[in-house]
């Protein structure tokens, strides 16, 4: 097993976290298991007030690269903006420069052994892919196993695995609900691919189903369309969306929730992500995705946008490195 000390695990991990103690012992030996470990792992603690911090403080007790963050207790969980807030404190305790990759990993998550040695692998072998990972799964009560139904053309919120010079070139995650969306339609903007697989070694299983993890599941959907508003991704595209959604539990509910939370939001004219050529960008692929399907639409966009992708970052990928080295700009 590769250790963290070695040339080949230039990878940065860092876990925002509040009150995980039901999940995080399965994260840190997923993590500890893994094939190549990461260089360091910073597990920013956002408040807890269950056993949490006495967790990971005894992992790291155990394992040197893996360092404890406390935050003060803002008083409530706050998904989205706060999430980030709590990654930033960890991303500041850190020089980029030092990692070829970064990832903001979720601490409910049991991730297969060789999951991150395979998305690098991957990275190695494709200079313009900057953020890619597996697929999330959950187990029913009765033990079956079901995926969470993310498109092959984004990388999941819960392991967002990032080239650094990817993530510095989008200028970091947006304090917003739809963090997790907007940056992978602004890599792709810059000319960079964005991927996830649904392959036995990179299906991870999310101890917590996406969009549970406040309140309850429906007030998850129905964040998730105030998310879609706030992007601004096209209303039919929307309406398209939440029509897919009813293969997936609560199935009607969670469909009319996630239309609410968009279409509530759009009645009270809230504020919309600050970048207006950025949202035409993904409004512009959601129609191309409705009229061509999402794999033609993708294909199509990452066609036009090589040469943005090439005249600034291809210099640096035709020059020779060690594989296993930090990458600065």
């Amino acid at each position: 097993m590769s250790t963290a000390g070695n040339g080949h695990a230039r990878y940065a991990l860092i876990s925002p976290c509040r009150n995980e103690a039901a999940y995080i012992r399965t994260t840190l030996d997923s993590v500890i298991s893994q094939t190549v470990r990461p260089a360091i792992w910073i597990i920013v603690d956002d408040g807890s007030t269950d056993e949490t911090p006495a967790i990971v403080a005894e992992y790291a007790a155990r394992h040197d690269w893996i360092k404890l963050i406390p935050k003060a207790d803002r008083g409530r969980r706050a998904v989205g903006p706060g999430v980030i807030e709590a990654f930033e404190t960890g991303r500041a305790a850190i020089d980029l420069d030092d990692y070829e990759f970064i990832c903001k990993l979720d601490v409910d998550l049991d991730l297969p052994p060789k999951y991150f040695e395979i998305l690098m692998a991957r990275m190695r072998s494709e200079p313009r892919l900057g953020s890619c990972s597996g697929k999330p799964y959950y187990r029913t009560a009765s033990g079956r196993w079901i995926s969470e139904k993310c498109g092959d053309e984004m990388s999941v919120g819960m392991t967002k695995f990032y080239r650094v010079a990817c993530f510095k070139s989008i200028g970091g995650f947006v304090q917003e609900v739809m963090w997790d969306g907007i940056d992978c339609h602004k890599a792709r903007q810059l000319g960079w691919m964005v991927r996830s697989w649904d392959e036995p070694e990179l299906q991870f299983e999310h101890l917590r189903p996406m969009g549970s993890s406040q309140k309850n599941i429906l007030a998850g959907r129905a964040r998730h369309g105030f998310g879609q508003y706030y992007m601004g991704s096209d209303p039919l595209y929307l309406i398209a969306t939440a029509i897919y959604r009813l293969t997936q539990p609560p199935y009607v509910l969670g469909s009319a929730a996630m239309l609410y939370g968009y279409f509530a939001a759009m009645l009270r004219r809230d504020p919309q992500h600050a970048d207006p050529e950025l949202r035409r960008f993904i409004q512009s692929y959601q129609r191309q995705a409705l009229l061509h399907g999402k794999a033609q639409a993708i294909r199509n966009i990452e066609t036009r946008q090589e040469p943005v992708w090439r005249n600034v970052w291809g210099h640096f990928a035709q020059a020779p490195r060690d594989a296993g080295a930090a990458t600065s700009f």
